[in-house]
């Protein structure tokens, strides 16, 4: 017996694309972060978190903002192992946010941090969904 394709909502694919976008730019900040010369130029309260930021709390950034990319990747490719690494993903922003609101009172960086772990619980959410409906393998 064959399987029958269920096709995605249009929906799908926006979603999809912008969430990998999204991920692709945590991606690269994360890179311009280990760029003294780009550091320079961000504000002094950023400065100050990034030179601080012990390498536990880096590693949990790099795992946030590479599984994402990796997991929106598998997402595209309708696979549902993507649900494995957007919670990779989300305990990563998680951890490096919970350093973060210890030791940064500046609000734009909270608000970004906020987002960050908003963002990576709804694809959680949504790469079950779409798993559920069968759009995904």
């Amino acid at each position: 017996m064959s399987e029958i394709e269920i096709k995605p909502h249009w929906s799908f694919w926006v979603i999809c694309i912008v969430a990998l976008i999204w991920s692709v730019m945590g991606s690269i900040n994360f890179i311009m972060q280990t760029n003294p010369e780009m550091v320079a130029n961000y504000p002094e309260a950023a400065q100050s978190l990034i030179a601080s930021r012990p390498l536990w709390a880096t590693i949990a950034f790099a795992v946030a903002v590479f599984g994402g990319a990796l997991a929106e990747l598998l997402l595209l490719l309708k696979k549902s192992v993507a649900y494995y690494l957007f919670v990779a993903s989300f305990l990563g922003a998680l951890i490096t946010n919970i350093y973060t609101f210890q030791v940064s009172s500046a609000v734009d960086i909270w608000v970004g941090s906020l987002m960050s772990i908003l963002i990576a619980a709804f694809l959680i959410w949504y790469s079950k969904l779409v798993k559920r409906k069968g759009w995904v393998n």
